[in-house]
Order: C-alpha cells, then structure tokens, then sequence
C-alpha cells in the first residue's frame, strides 16, 4: 500500500497561514502540523511509502519533509503548473508512481482522528469516507450513496447524498479504472477540474463504498475559520 497525499494547491484562503509554506504545514497542536500528523498516524498503520504532489513552496515542503523524525519512504512529484490545474493533473503527473499499487489516498488539508484512519484502512473493499450525521455542506464534498456505493461525488449533490471527505481507501483494481480516466481527462486537457469528475464517468464499474464514520474527526481546513474549528475538535480529543 501507498499513501498519496496531494500538496500541490495554494491554499489561497488561508490568508497570511500560508504566505511562507504549504498549507499542510499549518500549525496544529502538540507541535504537529496537518501534515506531521497524517505522516504520523500512516507510519503507525505500517504505511511506509508517501508520495507528495508538490506545487506551492515546493522547497519549503520538501525540505519538511526531511527534517522530520521519520522512516518513511518520500517520493515527490511536482506538479510545474499547480498554479493552472487542479489535483486531477498533480495525479497525472504522478501516475508512473502509482500504477499497480493499493493506495490510500488524502488530500493535504484533511485532520482526522487515528481509528478513521485505522478503519479505512482495515476496510475490506475500496472505500471513501462520508458522514451520515454531519449536514450536507454548501460548498464543499458530497457523496451520491445508492445500496451502499458512492456513485457520484461533487459539490453540486444533495439530493440522497451524504458529506464526503477525500479520504480514499482504493485497492488496485478500482484505482487502475479510475486513474485511467484521470489520465485520459487531462491528456484531453481536462485539466482544471476535480478528480471525482473523472470517478463521476466510471461510477457503475468502478465500486468505491461509502464508509461512515459518523461524528468522528475527518474535516478539512480551507480557512482560518476551519483551522479553529478543527483545533477545538482536537483539544475536544485530548
């Protein structure tokens, strides 16, 4: 199994947060930042090759990276036109790093409790990680649930949809299918728009279920006003 985490966005919402890094790099507590703890939590889960897409403050990031108290294996990938693309195309670029493998996917931003992690992980089938209990958010990810499997993800549904995170859990045969697709959007140069769009055409051959984990810590954090949601929700944990 690979993680894939993708930090190749601006993070241009956060406002002064990241005018120097990355916004995985944002603080959190106990001396953590978003990403030292997903790189902790997948350690601890036996996943020990990560590879980053890279675009904003590359160096900086990378340079993070390898300062940190880890084993883990690092393979970075940059995406030269993060600032034009969406991830679809950070996925792209890293695709000959990917092909063949199990893969828990994340996005860069996502904070979650160690048992989300642990239970997608352990989950038996390919899996994406919704919410029964949280409200449909305005802007931000839903899932389209039918008999237990995603068929459409997007900000756009609400109708039978439930919150969605992008916490993917993708056993090889469903990535091959997807990242297929991934490949052919952006070599049509459909570049600049979600990866799900891609997921969204394959839904009824590529089987991804949703998998609830309730009111359990799994948020992003897109602006300062998320970031202090999340830290309450942490020291909540502690």
């Amino acid at each position: 199994m690979k993680a894939l985490i993708l930090n190749s966005g601006m993070g241009s919402r956060m406002g002064q947060y990241t005018s120097e890094h990355p916004k995985c790099m944002t603080d959190l507590l106990s001396g953590e930042t978003i990403l030292s703890r997903q790189l902790r939590m997948l350690e601890a889960e036996g996943v020990n090759d990560v590879v980053i897409t890279t675009g904003y403050f590359k160096d900086v990031l990378i340079d993070y990276c390898h300062s940190l108290n880890t084993t883990i294996n690092f393979k970075f990938v940059h995406n030269d036109i993060y600032d034009k693309t969406n991830y679809i195309y950070s996925i792209y670029c890293a695709r000959k790093e990917l092909e063949g493998e199990d893969i828990i996917m994340l996005h860069g931003d996502l904070v979650f409790e160690e048992s989300v992690l642990g239970d997608v992980l352990a989950f038996e089938h390919s899996c994406m990680k919704v919410s029964s209990t949280l409200d449909l958010p305005e802007k931000d990810f839903k899932a389209v649930i039918d008999n237990g499997l995603v068929k459409k993800v997007g900000v756009e549904f609400f109708d039978n949809a439930m919150e969605a995170q992008a916490m993917y859990k993708l056993n090889k045969t469903e990535w091959a299918k997807w990242l297929n697709k991934i490949c052919e959007f952006c070599e049509t140069d459909k570049r600049t728009c979600y990866a799900e769009k891609a997921l969204n055409e394959i839904t009824d051959d590529c089987l991804i279920y949703a998998y609830d984990v309730k009111d359990r810590l799994c948020a992003e954090i897109d602006t300062p006003e998320d970031w202090a949601t999340v830290l309450d929700k942490l020291r909540a944990l502690k």
